[in-house]
């Protein structure tokens, strides 16, 4: 498995360089197994990387991508802060998707109702019915922003969410970032990715990219636990790689 870390002076060519190399990773997948699998995330980032791909997105038959979100809001199907609903202005709606292979999790308002463990229960259901093991895909792709305490997904230091080592989804009721209820992959099924990519801005993440470059320990820092079984990428401006070595 390989790592690289890139740095960009400002945030747009950060985000223009992750575009063109979704492009590229994107087109190699489906030319070598017919269909790309991808988990997108949410964050200033990732929606501006979804933005730039509604504008060019190279070669890429979108008809032929299976679409998953690492984590999203255990809200109503409408809130603004749902990722996928973020997800589907910035780019879903620009480009020919196969909406069965479009996968949201379930909104507090949905079929499910109010249950935030069915919700989880039924996410991880769709992970493994898509799967050849039965447990999750191994995705081409997932994309993860990071928060200054090293978040990733919906998992924050020292959770129970972080710590889970056999469930491939769960439910997080006490987020310690607004709002609380929210839906999860875990490190086992970020794990299972042939890439995962951060996009990572600013100098308030700094100390967390740092711990994780040092080896630090995922239940203190949970991005230090994230890595593609092929590749891992860090796509960091000047500021988020302030406090790298050299």
């Amino acid at each position: 498995m390989s790592v690289e870390t890139l740095v960009f002076d400002a945030k747009d060519e950060l985000v223009s360089t992750a575009a063109r190399r979704f492009v590229d990773l994107v087109t190699a997948a489906q030319r070598d197994r017919g269909v790309a699998s991808v988990v997108l995330t949410g964050g200033s980032n990732g929606i501006a990387i979804l933005a730039e791909l509604a504008a060019d997105s190279g070669s890429i038959d979108w008809s032929r991508v299976d679409i998953y979100w690492g984590d999203d809001r255990f809200v109503p199907a409408d809130d603004s802060e749902r990722n996928y609903g973020q997800a589907v202005g910035a780019l879903l709606n620009s480009v020919p998707v196969d909406p069965d292979r479009v996968h949201p999790m379930a909104p507090s308002d949905g079929p499910l109702g109010d249950d935030i463990d069915a919700a989880a229960a039924d996410y991880a259901a769709v992970l493994a019915a898509n799967s050849a093991d039965g447990v999750a895909p191994n995705f081409d792709l997932h994309l993860l922003g990071m928060g200054g305490e090293g978040h990733i997904n919906s998992l924050f230091p020292h959770t129970a969410a972080t710590a889970e080592t056999v469930k491939s989804v769960v439910a997080v009721e006490d987020s310690p970032k607004p709002p609380p209820r929210r839906i999860t992959l875990t490190l086992p099924v970020v794990n299972r990715s042939r890439a995962v990519w951060f996009l990572v801005a600013g100098a308030d993440k700094a100390e967390a990219v740092a711990a994780a470059h040092a080896g630090a320990d995922p239940a203190d820092w949970p991005c230090a636990g994230a890595h593609g079984t092929e590749e891992t990428i860090w796509f960091l401006d000047d500021g988020a790689a302030s406090t790298l070595p050299g």
